[in-house]
């Protein structure tokens, strides 16, 4: 009798494992997998999940402007102890485009690049096209490969900053004096985006952001040359990303990106857009419907990747884009909450109510719109008073990283959940 219990208890014990331990071994290797016919809606959301913004993270020794990103090691370290598994804005350039030149920028970025994928194959970075170019392209040089992607004859020349811009003059040094958004309808733009893709896909980058695209796309209405420009930035993906396949998203205030019923791109992004609790000084929070969010938004559509979805899945971040003109004034018809962008609002919040409103938020769109996911404040360039280099960071503070705003704990527990 016992040992027919025994024998029963090692069948129950085996034939569990079997069909339950190679299931979950299943699902554990295939979580994070895709490859050159696409990405499934599972395993986006896997990666949408494990977001967060780490701005310069492969190039933090070659910034732009006056900000410094020291403490690098302690990022690094941080990363690797999260989990992350989409490092967002991890590599771009905004203006300073000769930099591109410097073997250095690529070296040092290859390296970091390196050490994070042997730590974790499965991680993707993202780098950014965005929108903006400024007369420093012109030092740039048009390499080989971008003509032939165009297929046009190759010559010797940088690239043209005037011929990138719109013929009418809309958004021409719309950033200050020889800094404008480039019109997509140009075909100079479309090398340019198309050479600033490649390179970073050659980097061992899968992601790519592509920045404001109505603003981009202000001479294409039908989306026709954004279609054209990102076919030939997911052809160059199929034949030399690491997997075969670049995840393309862009800040869509239109809600999506969609030619034909099929959307251009592989999720939607967008700011938190945050809104001032009147009732509570310097609080805030997420509500459908407050000036242009993406909640409940996102459109329907075919995903390039072939599958339908009535809404396609989005990332939601902090953004950061300056200070308004008057501080600790709650203004529903702005952007900015109490005066400050988001990153910036969440800079000056006591470190406890940081870490509320990062719970509260992540519950929030649990509840209230699953199609969207919170990709976490890593680091990211803040305009409010601070004593921490102009950035916000989650990292615990420590001796490793005395800028730190402490917030790595929290979004280790919210990703455990």
């Amino acid at each position: 009798m016992c040992e027919f219990i025994l024998r029963s208890v090692l069948f129950f014990i085996v034939s569990y494992f079997t069909v339950f331990g190679v299931y979950a071994s299943d699902t554990d290797a295939t979580a994070y997998s895709f490859d050159s016919n696409g990405i499934s809606r599972d395993v986006l959301e896997n990666y949408l999940d494990r977001s967060i913004t780490m701005m310069y993270f492969l190039t933090p020794d070659r910034p732009e402007g006056r900000w410094q990103y020291p403490y690098h090691r302690d990022d690094v370290r941080m990363v690797k102890d999260l989990g992350a598994k989409f490092i967002g804005r991890a590599i771009y350039r905004w203006g300073g485009e000769s930099r591109l030149n410097d073997p250095d920028y690529w070296s040092r970025a290859k390296e970091l690049e390196t050490e994070m994928h042997e730590y974790d194959p499965e991680m993707i970075l993202q780098g950014c096209l965005f929108e903006i170019v400024t007369r420093d392209v012109e030092n740039v040089p048009v390499p080989k490969w971008v003509f032939d992607e165009f297929g046009e004859e190759c010559e010797q020349r940088n690239f043209r900053y005037d011929d990138m811009l719109n013929l009418d003059g809309i958004f021409v040094d719309h950033w200050r004096t020889g800094s404008s958004v480039p019109d997509i309808s140009r075909k100079e733009t479309q090398m340019w985006f198309v050479y600033l893709a490649g390179s970073y896909i050659g980097l061992g980058v899968e992601a790519l952001h592509l920045g404001q695209i109505s603003l981009i796309g202000m001479n294409d209405p039908k989306l026709d040359n954004w279609a054209m420009t990102i076919g030939k930035i997911r052809d160059f993906a199929k034949r030399y990303s690491r997997r075969g396949w670049v995840l393309l998203d862009a800040h869509t205030p239109q809600f999506g990106m969609v030619k034909d019923g099929v959307s251009l791109i592989d999720f939607n992004s967008f700011p938190l857009r945050i809104k001032e609790v009147e009732s509570a000084p310097f609080q805030g929070m997420l509500s459908r419907g407050h000036l242009d969010s993406l909640y409940g938004r996102s459109l329907g559509c075919v995903s390039p990747s072939g599958w339908e979805c009535a809404h396609l899945p989005y990332l939601v971040e902090f953004d950061n884009f300056g200070r308004g003109a008057e501080l600790g004034i709650a203004d529903h018809k702005l952007h900015f909450v109490w005066g400050w962008d988001e990153i910036s609002w969440l800079a000056i919040q006591p470190e406890s109510y940081r870490n509320e409103w990062l719970k509260y938020a992540h519950r929030w769109l649990r509840d209230n719109d699953p199609d969207g996911h919170l990709e976490m404040p890593g680091m990211r360039v803040i305009t409010c008073d601070n004593e921490t280099d102009g950035s916000y960071r989650a990292n615990t503070k420590s001796s490793d990283c005395p800028i730190g705003y402490s917030q790595e704990a929290t979004i280790k527990s919210l990703w455990a959940e």
